[in-house]
């Protein structure tokens, strides 16, 4: 008797205490009569502890709860519907930092190098350049890249989809137009690829899916068009780890071309590992919770995550509807700059989208004087493996003129504050749980998103919205703590990328020397909807090194 109970406690336990989304509720179980005593087994399960009488009280209650579970599931709603609730990362009486929209990035005089071999790791000011001059098409340009994608995807797996005659296409016409003196700007002509989770007409989008690998949205996200229509050519879909998770999808795990024992880390694992192999000029990636800067610090690459609410996810797999952003992984932070520049802004289709200005000049040189830069001094006094080369880069800032001020976050129980990414993701997924499609994935460990999604659907209603109230609280209190400088700086990994991924600030990781063979990295963290400042502080210390300008030796 005491097996049956904790069983049926389980498999209840969603339609007892009210929770989000219900899963594994089967109609033999929706008729089975919920009791106190199944009550008191359930509630242990996170931490209650009613009485005999007021766990009697719930009963009708739950009883209907449990019906409407079921009626809600009967809708099969699709991962690209989103709650009618939107995060806003605003504290209250918010002031955008830029004031007005201003663009200007610095231009290059450059000439086609003899051996083109060399033009895999040029910028994007510099293929433009070339093609602005026409010392180089984008016809030719383009198939350069996807002769490289092909090259050494065998090796580096960072490919799911190369979209060649959509390509082709695109490229034939930007060398129509810019023949005719229509220059679209930077992007014009210049190849690029994008995370496989932004939807693409004609082509599959498979999320790294072995459940989804045969999908077809039949329609581009937002992310796409905007770049189309400032000119640049859609070259691939690029892998990412099984519906944004690490990097392994369901064609084996994508390598870090520094290293093709190791995995390239992930989410956006294809775009990183493509990008420092030289393969792609730029690629769109997208982070929950590192997914940009994990595989820009394992691979080298520079990489920026806005401000949530910057770019529009409209044509984006949803894994979080309050904690994904979409952003650029490419050579240097100036070739990001363009691209976010191109991308961001509201569409009308994606209502978290929020308008903001953004202003950016190159800057000529490298001084920060007047610049105002935190650092999180407790992180920084810990002992890891990027750790020498975090402290030069303080070092540094300081030559450039900077002013260093001691920062730390506010104190919150980050790590626990997830619970908002787990009943999210969960209900994102739910259709996989419920139909056991999960065991399909190539992942099943306990870390893995089977397991996650499962336990998701435990998660209480008040416990995810209390959560949320404490991420409110985390962004006043940040709003605060940053009021007396521009930005802070951060080791790549650490309690700040937690933090602020919850909080919705923007960041951009970049190179910062070496460590055993292998790049490291560090963040800078900006004011919300600070882009603006923050980039052109990244560019400036950028300029003053040299590590984006070292690549892999590709010897395989």
């Amino acid at each position: 008797m005491k097996l049956h109970l904790h069983r049926n406690s389980i498999l209840l336990i969603l339609c007892i205490l009210s929770f989000t989304l219900g899963g594994f509720i089967t109609q033999k179980i929706d008729e089975e009569k919920i009791t106190v005593a199944l009550i008191k087994h359930a509630q242990k399960i996170i931490g209650l502890n009613f009485t005999d009488a007021e766990a009697d009280t719930m009963i009708q209650d739950l009883e209907g709860k449990r019906k409407s579970y079921a009626a809600l599931r009967k809708l099969n709603i699709s991962n690209s519907v989103s709650p009618v609730l939107n995060f806003n990362p605003l504290p209250t009486g918010y002031r955008f930092p830029d004031q007005s929209n201003y663009f200007k990035v610095s231009s290059q005089h450059i000439k086609l190098p003899a051996d083109r071999e060399n033009l895999a790791f040029f910028t994007i000011t510099q293929l433009a350049g070339l093609i602005q001059s026409k010392q180089i098409t984008s016809v030719e340009l383009t198939r350069f890249f996807i002769d490289r994608l092909k090259k050494y995807d065998p090796e580096l797996l960072y490919v799911v989809s190369i979209t060649e005659e959509r390509a082709m296409k695109q490229a034939r016409e930007a060398d129509a137009e810019i023949a005719t003196g229509k220059y679209r700007g930077l992007l014009h002509g210049i190849p690029f690829g994008v995370k496989d989770l932004l939807a693409t007409k004609d082509y599959k989008t498979t999320w790294g899916s072995v459940i989804y690998k045969d999908q077809n949205l039949n329609m581009d996200a937002t992310v796409i068009t905007r770049l189309e229509n400032a000119g640049a050519v859609l070259i691939a879909k690029m892998t990412l780890g099984e519906l944004a998770m690490g990097d392994v999808w369901f064609g084996g795990k994508t390598k870090n071309p520094w290293d093709i024992k190791r995995g390239s880390s992930g989410s956006s694992a294809g775009s990183a590992s493509a990008v420092a192999a030289g393969c792609l000029p730029f690629a769109i990636g997208s982070e929950t919770l590192g997914s940009i800067v994990s595989p820009s610090t394992e691979c080298g690459t520079t990489g920026l995550r806005p401000s949530f609410g910057r770019v529009s996810k409209h044509g984006a797999m949803a894994l979080s509807w309050s904690m994904d952003k979409l952003g650029p992984i490419a050579r240097s932070v100036e070739d990001c700059t363009i691209v976010f520049n191109a991308i961001q802004g509201v569409d009308g289709k994606d209502l978290s989208a929020i308008a903001a200005p953004f202003n950016y000049t190159s800057p000529v040189g490298s001084s920060l004087k007047g610049t105002r830069i935190g650092y999180i001094k407790s992180e920084f006094k810990l002992k890891y493996s990027n750790s020498s080369n975090d402290s030069i880069t303080l070092i540094k800032l300081k030559e450039l003129g900077a002013e260093l001020i001691p920062f730390e976050l506010p104190e919150f129980p980050y790590s626990d504050m997830l619970i908002v990414l787990s009943a999210e993701s969960g209900a994102a997924f739910q259709e996989l749980s419920l139909s056991n499609r999960d065991d399909l994935m190539v992942r099943q460990n306990k870390n893995a998103w089977p397991s996650g999604f499962r336990s998701a659907q435990f998660i209480p209603a008040v416990e995810y919205i209390q959560a949320n109230r404490a991420r409110a609280l985390l962004i006043e209190q940040m709003n605060q703590k940053m009021k007396n400088i521009d930005l802070f700086v951060a080791p790549a990994f650490g309690m700040n990328l937690r933090a602020t991924n919850l909080s919705g600030h923007p960041c951009v990781v970049l190179p910062n020397g070496f460590r055993n063979g292998l790049p490291g990295s560090i963040t800078f963290t900006g004011q919300l909807f600070g882009e603006g400042k923050l980039l052109k502080v990244a560019q400036a210390y950028q300029k003053a090194t040299d590590f984006n300008q070292q690549h892999p030796p590709l010897n395989f």
